[in-house]
């Protein structure tokens, strides 16, 4: 493997860790610890020794083919920038680990903690790596999803629920934005390879949908950056545990909006909308959040919103355009992160040692806390933006950009001024912070007796404040290398010159940085009183909070708005839902044809007399069913499966054995699965109706008649032109040309599904895995109505062939005919095996194959059941649909991943002949074991859902007398589930 194929192994490795860490004992905090330590600063190592192959431009890129033809690769991307990113998420990732440490209590589920932590540093690790752009946004969505776990990690506090729900739409709502955006801007170059596209500014830029990707995008950057007007859900992710917010907040979760926008500057940035909407997005949000977070009362808060105000400081440099402003940018992407870092643990550290967060209640710290104290105001005069700190440095360069001439008044005006005035506040609530609780008398009424933390848990705020310190002073070494790599990266040719030194003279951004270092201190003495009172909220704003626009938002569209649609369209019964769907699917499949009606050439075919009665029998059941289902739901069934059966005969006679024998297999199955699930459904009962409703009632399945004949009669017009195509017309010819060359079989069908189509193939079976759990999860504490199945056998009978009965249950009648043939069944077990087996092997080159041979064995399984109940299911033959499942979906997912490592695309087959003693040559393909995947995840999804319809079905009389709570044989079907 070439050496940037660790590119590949930094991302993977903490999701597999992640798996490790959540499987660890609940009380090895330390072997947690250990592991996620060890598994960041071996990334960290990684990344760094990178760093020689990225300087000077230098890109490191490693492709995995995927779906070459249709563009969508994986690709692992490295560059000065990207490197940069991951040095801050594996870094600080390493802190944040020993930090949590001694933070979190014993009594928490520390391993589920640490799980989501590496399967976080995982997701921002593939989203600074992508080098496809649909991978990117995946990544980004990866990253809302774990962050909510993150943030609701507590959830059983209602707080952390509603600021993990709120960070979620939020954020996956701007994702889905920024997913249809990267999809118009592929669409605009014609690739989705990230290179290609940095390489077609110009194509963007000018193109006429250039405005509405640029818009999708900046929603995706400024909701998960916190920009303004989606500013509001940050402080109320405060609720998860400090690590969590001194990692998100810090280098991670809200760095990705600022990320892209930086990573997309060299082509969507130098125009109008670009500057209007990013810089004066970004400048609202640095003044709103600086004001607000001087009135802050919880220290996580005061972080919280001067994160807001950082971000939009970086956001506003970004849209200004300028290279020097990018550079600028850059830099404070890098310094906000260890100053910002490094309060946050402080800041749990003094929550950890006093039981409180609120200013009010703190107060002389230092005396119990010195060196904490320290620390937290070396990193507070960082973000305040003190001389002879790194954040100094930052805000020196975002004054210079901002007092640039501009020849638009307005904006020579307000950026200067906008700048002053965050500054000021800036400096105002980094006083707060220190002096509001390390100065003044000592505290009172704490939960606990203040004193300094382990001296370990303060090693990572140390060495935060080292870097701080080290490149304020000395940028030039400390910082200035790897910036230079990062810049260069993004800007190439264009990068301007730019200095680092800490002295450039008296000039009008020092003026400006003394003016907000001196208005800061001015702005906390007038707002001493009010800040030490008792009145809360932030004045002038204290109205116009975002949580309360948000929930009334989320109210109208959710529950009116919702309320409103479900009441013209919603219903609880199934048929009118089904109704709405196939009068749209006739539509909709009738509009493009209008007017090619007489175009449309159907040659007419010989009558055949046998296939005429053949189809006016399947046709009769199918009648007889609508009609019946109104009074006899098991008859209906049967009738149902007279016009399967007559389907399945209708593909013997069109030549296509391989869909008449999933048909048989298919109509067996689901008949007896659905059969099962009438039992749950309620009786009728007999109701004496008015001639307005029998009327009402007919006119009803009139129009249902209308509408299936419309669908009937334009599905089989459509199938009628399809099949009287000549044989080679289309893809057709293709797939007879070239299944044997190409997928080693002769069978062109199952060639088709694990060769040609297997990634479609693999789609469809995760989606039957997911059908069988999510029809688990709903059924499995479903109780219906307690029948009498545990009636004496002879009653049963009766009741099964009275055809006085009304309403005969199903379930009396499937236990009635059973009695009979129960051992028969047990006997034809092996039976079914076998042909299930043969069924399986046979698939490549004749008719068969993976989906066959699964629904055969299924149907051995139901049979067992039918036999011996549930309880020989699990006591003579233990079957684990739900690993059945897992390993099937695992194995298909293997076989295809497996060609990446002899350098093919996804699921490529490789096939050839072998000599067998005593049995001669047998073609052998790898498409075999994508086969056997979906073999085991058909017999896992079948039984699964075998078990959640059957469970209270065909009881045994021990499990009629069942239990208050549930139904012991509902217990082992949940137990065989597992």
């Amino acid at each position: 493997m070439p050496p940037s194929f660790l590119l590949v192994v930094i991302v993977a490795l903490p999701f597999l860790f992640a798996l490790v860490a959540a499987a660890l004992p609940a009380n090895a905090r330390n072997a947690e610890a250990w592991l996620s330590g060890a598994l960041t600063l071996g990334l960290l190592t990684l990344a760094i020794a990178f760093y020689p192959q990225i300087t000077d431009g230098g890109v490191v890129r490693y492709e995995i083919e995927w779906l070459p033809s249709l563009g969508l690769n994986l690709i692992f991307r490295l560059d000065g920038f990207a490197w940069l990113f991951c040095v801050l998420i594996t870094g600080i990732g390493f802190l944040v680990v020993l930090y949590t440490r001694y933070y979190m209590s014993p009594k928490d589920p520390v391993p589920r903690f640490f799980g989501f932590l590496l399967a976080f540093m995982g997701a921002m690790l593939g989203l600074v790596t992508a080098g496809n752009i649909i991978q990117l946004a995946v990544f980004w969505e990866l990253t809302s999803l774990i962050s909510f776990l993150l943030i609701g990690y507590w959830y059983h506090r209602s707080d952390a629920r509603d600021g993990a729900r709120m960070a979620l739409i939020v954020t996956a709502t701007g994702g889905l934005a920024l997913f249809v955006g990267l999809m118009i801007i592929g669409h605009i170059v014609g690739s989705y390879d990230l290179d290609v596209i940095l390489a077609s500014g110009d194509l963007i830029r000018n193109h006429e949908l250039y405005n509405v990707a640029l818009i999708l995008m900046l929603l995706g950057a400024m909701t998960k950056s916190a920009q303004f007007p989606f500013q509001f859900w940050l402080p109320h992710a405060m609720a998860a545990p400090t690590p969590v917010s001194a990692y998100l907040h810090s280098a991670t979760m809200v760095k990705a909006g600022v990320f892209l926008l930086v990573r997309f500057w060299p082509v969507m940035s130098g125009t109008d909308g670009w500057f209007w909407i990013v810089t004066f997005a970004g400048l609202i949000t640095l003044m709103i959040g600086a004001y607000a977070a001087l009135f802050q009362r919880d220290l996580k808060g005061l972080l919280a919103y001067s994160t807001i105000s950082h971000l939009g400081l970086i956001t506003t440099l970004i849209g200004m355009g300028s290279p020097l402003a990018l550079v600028a940018a850059i830099f404070h992407i890098a310094n906000h992160a260890t100053f910002k870092a490094s309060l946050f643990m402080a800041a749990g550290i003094i929550d950890h040692e006093t039981g409180t967060r609120d200013i009010r209640r703190l107060s002389g710290l230092y005396k119990f806390m010195p060196f904490t104290a320290t620390l937290a105001m070396i990193a507070s005069a960082a973000m305040a933006g003190v001389p002879l700190l790194n954040g100094f440095l930052s805000k020196e360069m975002f004054f210079t950009e901002t007092a640039e001439f501009d020849p638009n008044a307005f904006v020579n005006l307000a950026l200067p001024i906008g700048a002053t005035i965050a500054g000021m506040f800036s400096v105002a609530y980094s006083i707060r912070f220190v002096h509001g609780v390390f100065f003044g008398p000592p505290p009172t009424a704490l939960d606990r007796v203040p004193h300094e933390p382990p001296a370990l848990m303060r090693r990572p705020i140390e060495l935060l404040v080292l870097i701080c310190l080290a490149v304020g002073i000395i940028p030039g070494i400390t910082i200035g290398p790897y910036l230079a790599a990062a810049v260069v990266s993004v800007l190439g040719d264009e990068t301007p010159y730019y200095s680092l030194s800490v002295w450039h003279g008296f000039n009008l951004p020092l003026i400006m940085s003394i003016v907000a270092l001196i208005g800061g201190g001015v702005l906390y003495l007038a707002f001493y009183r009010y800040l030490n009172g008792e009145r809360d909220g932030t004045p002038l704003l204290h109205r116009f909070r975002g949580q309360r626009i948000f929930e009334k938002v989320l109210v109208t569209v959710t529950w009116r708005w919702a309320r409103a649609l479900n009441g013209l369209f919603g219903t609880r019964r199934l048929q009118p839902q089904l109704l709405i769907i196939i009068a749209l699917a006739v539509l909709v499949g009738a509009l493009p044809l209008w007017n090619r009606i007489g175009s449309l050439v159907m040659p007419v075919t010989p009558f055949d007399p046998v296939f005429a009665f053949m189809w006016l029998v399947g046709g009769a059941c199918a009648l007889a069913a609508a009609y019946q289902a109104k009074f006899h739901r098991f008859a209906a069934m049967i009738l149902l499966g007279g016009a399967g059966l007559v389907t399945c005969m209708t593909f013997v006679w069109f030549s296509a054995p391989d869909l008449a024998l999933t048909q048989l297999v298919v109509e067996i199955a689901t008949t007896v699965l659905i059969l099962l699930g009438l039992r749950w459904l309620p009786q009728r009962l007999p109701t004496r109706e008015s001639d307005a409703t029998v009327l009402r009632d007919r006119l009803r399945r009139y129009r249902d008649m209308v509408v299936a004949l419309a669908a009937g009669i334009g599905l089989a017009t459509m199938s009628y032109l399809i099949m009287t195509r000549p044989a080679l017309d289309g893809i057709a010819s293709f797939f007879l040309e070239n299944a044997y060359g190409l997928g080693g079989g002769t069978n062109v069908v199952n060639v088709m599904l694990v060769d040609f189509r297997a990634f479609d193939t693999f789609g469809e079976i995760a989606v039957l895995g997911v059908v069988a759990l999510t029809v688990f999860s709903l059924l499995r504490r479903f109780r219906p109505a307690r029948e009498s199945i545990a009636k004496p056998q002879q009653q049963l009978v009766q009741n099964a062939f009275d055809s006085d009965q009304p309403d005969r249950n199903p379930g009396d009648t499937i236990a009635a005919y059973l009695l009979v043939p129960s051992q028969i069944m047990q006997w034809l077990f092996p039976v079914v095996i076998t042909v299930a087996v043969y069924l399986f092997m046979r698939g490549h080159d004749l008719p068969g194959g993976g989906f066959v041979g699964g629904i055969t064995m299924s149907i051995a399984f139901i049979l067992q059941y039918m036999a011996g109940g549930t309880r020989w299911v699990e006591d003579r033959l233990r079957i684990l649909p739900v690993i059945w499942i897992g390993s099937g979906l695992g194995i298909a997912l293997l076989t295809g991943a497996g060609s990446w490592l002899f350098g093919f695309p996804f699921l490529t087959t490789y096939f050839q002949y072998a000599d067998i003693p005593l049995i001669g040559r047998v073609p052998l393909a790898t498409a075999l074991l994508f086969d056997l995947g979906v073999f085991m995840l058909v017999v896992g999804s079948t039984v699964l859902i075998l078990i959640a319809l059957a469970h209270q079905s065909v009881r045994s009389p021990r499990a009629a007398r069942g239990t208050r709570s549930a139904p012991p044989a509902t217990a082992q079907a949940s137990e065989g589930a597992r």
